[in-house]
């Protein structure tokens, strides 16, 4: 079933590198009756992909992972050819993982050429082919500074889900927009595997000792600009906890009363970065409805929202956020 080549490192379960590979493994769960769990990721895995499969393992009777550093939601000017790259460890890391007896059945490994076999151009008006983008969704957030991302996201998630087939699928909340971008799109295309909106799990941040949430980026930071890394975190906590305040005692709070409480504490790193050579950049904080995506300007009691920001710590962007009165 698993092709291999002689460079490949060894790992505790098939290396699955075509997709006739996955859907030969994938007939056998079909026949089997197994539920089929899948997290999808672009490999140099830490703790919080590692939280996403053993959720996998914890809830179905497989697990598949697959890697592959997606051209398609990098932007021209973004990091594709610097992005890390860790197969042997991440096998390993994989190939550790145990959760009552039920360990990791498949790595799918596919080539660009497999997902995009006419090839893929990281200039969106050179593209070719058929593209997935969820209009409207994918233009709040994150999408006002990565136009194309979400784009790029919902077509390989598509392909991904297609191949594997799985009844349940795992990502983070690091990505919140992305999770509830993916939900809607499982609900428009009518997808059948996974069945529903929810059949997407998204599993809590897992978080550094300092509450940086973890990210394979985080290893472009310098010590010196790790050092100010939970500034984002913190940020967010401090317009939470405000919000929260005013709502208990007020009945609803502003956008912009609750954000300023984030700049207040963003200014407590802001003002000594310079001296120890850190460029800090905020791109942006803000509230939305977890639903529509749209910013909110007023948050009032018992209503939901999606407290997120982006900053940028020399050349890395961090992304981070919190919820209001919600639960994943």
């Amino acid at each position: 079933m698993a092709s291999t080549s002689s460079s490949m490192p060894t790992a505790g379960f098939p290396i699955l590198r075509s997709v006739p590979d996955v859907r030969a493994w994938r007939k056998d769960a079909f026949e089997q009756k197994q539920a089929v769990g899948f997290v999808p990721t672009m490999g140099a895995l830490h703790e919080g992909h590692l939280e996403l499969v053993r959720q996998s393992l914890k809830n179905c009777d497989r697990t598949i992972c697959s890697i592959f550093v997606n051209p398609a939601q990098f932007a021209p000017t973004e990091d594709l050819s610097t992005y890390p790259r860790t197969l042997e460890d991440d096998l390993h890391k994989l190939s550790s993982l145990q959760i009552d007896g039920k360990r990791v059945s498949g790595l799918f490994l596919p080539s660009v050429k497999d997902l995009y076999p006419d090839g893929i151009e990281q200039d969106v008006s050179k593209q070719r082919g058929t593209f997935v983008d969820v209009v409207g969704f994918s233009q709040e957030m994150e999408g006002a500074s990565r136009p194309t991302f979400f784009r790029g996201v919902a077509t390989v998630v598509t392909k991904l889900f297609n191949i594997v087939q799985p009844d349940l699928t795992f990502f983070g909340q690091k990505d919140i927009q992305q999770c509830l971008i993916l939900r809607r799109m499982l609900s428009d295309l009518h997808f059948a595997h996974p069945p529903s909106p929810l059949h997407l799990r998204i599993v809590p941040t897992v978080r550094d000792h300092d509450n940086l949430a973890l990210s394979s980026r985080n290893a472009y930071l310098s010590p010196a600009e790790r050092k100010y890394a939970p500034l984002l975190y913190n940020a967010l906590s401090a317009a939470k906890a405000k919000i929260e305040d005013e709502l208990q005692h007020q009945g609803s709070v502003s956008q912009v009363d609750g954000l300023a409480a984030a700049m207040a504490a963003m200014s407590e790193y802001t003002t000594t970065a310079p001296a120890d050579n850190v460029h800090i950049q905020l791109d942006y904080i803000k509230l939305n409805d977890p639903t529509t995506l749209k910013e909110i300007d007023e948050v009032k009691q018992g209503q939901a929202a999606v407290l997120s920001g982006a900053v940028k710590i020399g050349k890395t962007r961090l992304i981070d956020n919190l919820l209001i009165n919600i639960e994943m």
